[in-house]
């Protein structure tokens, strides 16, 4: 069964939540009105009004009134999509009637916001039948309102081990004619309350990873034709672990990731993107270490690892008080085992159309060099591989771009940046290029 999308956006980066009423403040919905004028690679591409964690309960209700007004004055200008998380529990039927008379007030025509409202987020689900009841829900309100079935989009916040059990029967539940389950947009990991579910403890009282979790979530929405969300990283200081974490979630499919901070947003939202130069890296003692660029040449600039000439022809390359004694192949072919190559936009669209022209010429197959000149204290040594490029490979190296397709043309707002940062010649070619 192939796997068809119901929505515009293939790709999420940023999912973004504000509180939606803050008390003690002469304005409470500040934060909600400051995260609506957000714009460029500061705004995200799903913006979240949060009524549920980010607002106390005492708040909520003022949370709706704050969310219908911001939105119906500022939603037009927003360039993201808007979907503000109401109430919901499991095992709550209380909470549940709650978030529906959340929906329902917001979406409600006469206030003017739902022309702007793509769809809502739950939290705390449970199992598919759990999902349905909040589809049922949904259903409801658009028919309640006029609204066309199905225009509202349903995110689900995967909490609990009942949810992420029941991401396993999405596929087959979408579709039936007793659900409009189609309307799913988002499957968002909530490692917090998915913790506290599974009664897990560390010795440090952090969170555990849970890549496995992680995993099960960017595999169910593969499954489904949906899109995986990673939860919040909450400690904001962390640049570079919030980098190695998205990193991580890449390699899994699992691009997107909440953000809790305007500055969170500007890391998600370029961490995808393919860099705009390509970098060398060497493996030193099971780390990867990105080489300098020094005239046409890559550096090795560190302690770990020392190569030497030994006069006779040969080398002894030293790393991780291992001694080597080396000729030049059995040199270059230890490099080479210990490079990787990081292709920059340019590399990418060059290697793309370079396999369309030779496709188009009749050829199945190609291979595409990458060569670069090492200097190691002062020695240097010349490395080059081959990689086969065939269509499985094309299609393989066409994710990256076909991301950057789906920002360029969702999010106008960005295009200034995106030419800054890579050229408009690059982005011209590179929102051609597979099409």
């Amino acid at each position: 069964m192939s796997v068809t999308r119901h929505y515009d956006r293939e790709f999420v980066r940023t999912f973004f939540t504000s509180p939606t009423a803050v008390d003690g403040e002469e304005d409470s919905a500040k934060m909600l009105r400051s995260a609506g004028q957000l714009r460029g690679l500061q705004a995200p591409d799903v913006w979240v009004p949060d009524n549920e964690d980010a607002t106390a309960p005492n708040m909520r209700e003022e949370g709706v009134e704050n969310i219908i007004d911001v939105v119906a004055n500022q939603g037009a200008e927003f360039p993201g999509e808007i979907h503000p998380r109401v109430v919901w529990h499991r095992e709550s039927p209380a909470t549940r009637y709650q978030g529906f008379q959340q929906m329902l007030e917001i979406t409600d025509p006469e206030n003017g916001a739902v022309e702007h409202i793509d769809g809502f987020v739950i939290p705390e689900v449970g199992d598919i039948d759990d999902w349905k009841k909040a589809d049922e829900f949904f259903t409801i309100i658009e028919n309640e309102h006029g609204l066309a079935e199905g225009s509202l989009s349903m995110s689900v916040i995967v909490e609990s081990g009942e949810a992420e059990l029941a991401m396993g029967d999405l596929r087959d539940e979408m579709g039936k004619p007793s659900n409009n389950l189609e309307r799913m947009f988002l499957l968002v990991d909530g490692e917090v309350d998915y913790t506290k579910d599974m009664r897990a403890m560390t010795p440090t009282g952090e969170l555990p990873p849970w890549p496995e979790l992680r995993h099960n979530t960017s595999r169910g929405a593969s499954a489904a034709g949906l899109i995986a969300v990673d939860g919040p990283y909450d400690d904001i200081r962390d640049v570079e672990g919030y980098r190695e974490r998205m990193k991580d979630n890449r390699a899994k499919g699992m691009t997107g990731i909440w953000s809790l901070t305007p500055g969170q947003v500007v890391e998600a939202n370029t961490a995808p993107l393919p860099p705009k130069t390509g970098s060398w890296l060497l493996d030193v003692g099971g780390q990867e270490v990105e080489l300098e660029a020094q005239d046409g040449t890559q550096v090795y600039d560190g302690d770990d690892l020392s190569l030497e000439a030994d006069g006779d022809g040969g080398y002894v390359l030293q790393a991780g008080g291992e001694r080597l004694e080396l000729d030049e192949d059995e040199l270059t072919e230890e490099l080479l085992d210990r490079t990787a190559y990081i292709p920059s936009m340019n590399d990418i669209v060059d290697s793309m159309e370079e396999f369309e022209a030779a496709k188009e010429a009749g050829k199945g197959a190609i291979a595409m060099t990458q060569a670069a000149t090492l200097v190691i204290d002062g020695v240097e040594v010349e490395v080059s591989k081959d990689r086969m490029w065939d269509e499985a490979t094309y299609q393989a190296a066409q994710t990256p771009i076909t991301l950057f397709q789906d920002v360029y043309e969702h999010r106008p707002d960005q295009h200034e940046e995106l030419e800054e940062m890579y050229g408009a010649d690059i982005v011209e070619r590179a929102t051609a290029v597979g099409n």
